[in-house]
C-alpha cells in the first residue's frame, strides 16, 4: 500500500502542471483580459490614468468593467500607446506567453501565487483567508448528508416497499427539486429577519463580537450561523446518496453469502452491518472526493453570495468576471490540489472498509 501512495503522490505534479497548462492556454485565447478590463474603465472617466498605472484608486472597482464580448480593440480606444504598454508592463504582459508560464510553474513550485491584480495583495494570503470558509461549508454538508443518508438508505433497502420507502422516497425527492439557492432565500425570508422570524444572522460564519466571546458562546456562535448556509447546501444532496445506498444494499442482500449467513442463524443486525454494510458502502465511498468537490466550490457558490460569505467559491467567480489571472490560476490549483488528495483519501477508505482491495495490484 506505501508503493501504491507514493506512486498516486508522485503523480499529482505531472497533473497539476497539466491542468495549469491547459488553462493557461485556453486563457490566452479568451476575449479581454485585465488591460482591457482598465482600459475601459479609464475611457468610462471611473478611473484615473495615474491611479490605473500605479495600483491606487478603487482597483476593485475598476474590476466591475467586462468588455470580453466586445469587438473593439485597445486602439479604437484613442489613448496613448504608451499608457498602454506601461499597463502591460505592470500586469507582465509585455513578456511572450511561453515565458510568462515556465515563469508562473517556477513561481508555483515555492508556492508562490503572486499578487491579485485588482485587490493588491498576495493570492496566497487571499486563498488562506477564503478557504476556512469554505472548508466549514463543505465539511458541514457532507457531515449532515451522510450521517441522514446512509441510515436512511439502509432503512429504506431494509423496508422495500413499504409505506415508510414510498414517503420517505417522496420528501427526498422533493428536496432534491428544489435549487439550493431558491430555498436559501426561502430560509432567509422565513427565518433571517425577512418577513417573518428573526432567528438567525444573516451574513457571515461569526459575530462582530465573536473575539469577545467564551469558548463555549464562541462555538454556539459558529454553528448559529451554519444553520441557514448548510441547510440550503444540503437539501438536494440527500436523495443522490439515500438511493445509491437502498440500490446497493439491495443487491448484497440478494447475493448468496448473506443467504448463508441467515441460515447459520446470525442475527438479522450483524448480518446487516457485519456482512453487507462493507460491500455495500464501497460504492458510496467512491462518490465521496467528487461530493466534496463538488459542495466545496461548485455548489457554495450562490450560497456564498445569499449569505455574504467569502469563500473559494466567490473568490473564484469573482477572479473570472475580472480577469484576475493570478487569483483565477491560484484557485485551479488548489482546487485541483485538493480534489488529487481527496481522491487519495477514498483509495485509503477503501483498504480500511475492506482490507481484502490491495491497490499494489494495480497496473
Amino acid at each position: 500500500m506505501a508503493a501504491y501512495v507514493i506512486k498516486r503522490v508522485l503523480l499529482i505534479f505531472p497533473t497539476l502542471f497539466g491542468i495549469i497548462l491547459i488553462n493557461f492556454i485556453i486563457v490566452q485565447f479568451a476575449p479581454g483580459g485585465p488591460v482591457e478590463q482598465i482600459v475601459a474603465e479609464i475611457t468610462t472617466g471611473g478611473m484615473s490614468t495615474t491611479s490605473s498605472i500605479s495600483g491606487g484608486g478603487d482597483a476593485g472597482a475598476s474590476a466591475q468593467i467586462d468588455i470580453g464580448g466586445s469587438s473593439r480593440t485597445i486602439a479604437s480606444y484613442g489613448l496613448d500607446p504608451d499608457l498602454i504598454a506601461a499597463l502591460e508592463r505592470q500586469f507582465g504582459f509585455d513578456k511572450p506567453p511561453h515565458e510568462r508560464f515556465f515563469n508562473m510553474v517556477i513561481n508555483y513550485m515555492k508556492l508562490d501565487f503572486g499578487v491579485s491584480y485588482f485587490q493588491d495583495r498576495p493570492v496566497l494570503e487571499l486563498v488562506a483567508e477564503r478557504l476556512p470558509v469554505s472548508i466549514s461549508l463543505g465539511l458541514w454538508s457532507l457531515l449532515l448528508i451522510y450521517s441522514v443518508s446512509i441510515p436512511l438508505g439502509i432503512a429504506k433497502a431494509v423496508r422495500d416497499g413499504s409505506s415508510f420507502d414510498f414517503w420517505t422516497s417522496s420528501i427526498i425527492f422533493v428536496g432534491y427539486a428544489i435549487p439550493g439557492f431558491l430555498f436559501a432565500i426561502l430560509l432567509v425570508v422565513l427565518f433571517a429577519g425577512g418577513n417573518y422570524f428573526d432567528l438567525f444572522p444573516l451574513r457571515g460564519l461569526v459575530s462582530d463580537n465573536w473575539g469577545e466571546l467564551s469558548w463555549t458562546e464562541k462555538v454556539l456562535d459558529y454553528l448559529w450561523h451554519l444553520v441557514l448556509p448548510v441547510s440550503a447546501l444540503t437539501i438536494g444532496g440527500f436523495a443522490t446518496l439515500t438511493m445509491l445506498t437502498k440500490n446497493s444494499f439491495l443487491e448484497e442482500i440478494s447475493k448468496q453469502f448473506v443467504l448463508t449467513a441467515r441460515a447459520k442463524g446470525i442475527s438479522e443486525r450483524r448480518v446487516l452491518y457485519g456482512h453487507i454494510f462493507r460491500n455495500a458502502m464501497l460504492i458510496v465511498i467512491a462518490g465521496f472526493p467528487s461530493a466534496f468537490i463538488g459542495i466545496f466550490f461548485t455548489g457554495s457558490l450562490l450560497i456564498e453570495v445569499i449569505f455574504s460569505l467569502d469563500g473559494m467559491g466567490l473568490l473564484g467567480y469573482e477572479a473570472v468576471i475580472k480577469r484576475d489571472y493570478p487569483i483565477l490560476f491560484g484557485t485551479i490549483f488548489v482546487l485541483t490540489l485538493i480534489a488529487l488528495f481527496m481522491q487519495l483519501v477514498g483509495d485509503l477508505v477503501y483498504v480500511l472498509v475492506d482490507p481484502r482491495i490491495d491497490f499494489e495490484t494495480r497496473g
